[in-house]
């Protein structure tokens, strides 16, 4: 068996066509395994981008309208999602109310 150069010892041109050789043997391996992978889960791989995609919620990202609304300044609102907001929590503490006293009629 012959012992190989070293890469410190090769040309430049010579390291280009390594590089271009290692680039196309790493291209056809990843062709074969996306074939591999085809094959065993039924689609494209290279159509979903290799990742599955997960469907968000419907509702995220749109406004809807004000359920709530503090008692005492009637500006600030709340849409009951998320976390209860501060001015919330401070009023039904010291007022010992419920969320329910807020609601918009």
């Amino acid at each position: 068996m012959a012992r190989s150069k070293s890469i410190a010892s090769l040309s430049i041109d010579a390291l280009l066509k390594l590089r271009d050789d290692v680039g196309d043997a790493l291209s056809e391996r990843a062709g074969a395994l996306r074939r591999q992978l085809s094959a065993l889960t039924g689609s494209d791989v290279r159509a979903r981008g290799g990742q599955r995609r997960r469907r968000g919620s419907s509702l995220k990202g749109r406004k809807v309208p004000a359920k709530y609304r503090s008692k005492k300044n009637p500006k600030l609102t709340w849409a009951g999602r998320g976390a209860t907001p501060r001015w919330m929590r401070d009023e039904m503490k010291s007022g010992r109310l419920k969320k329910e006293a807020f609601l918009i009629k």
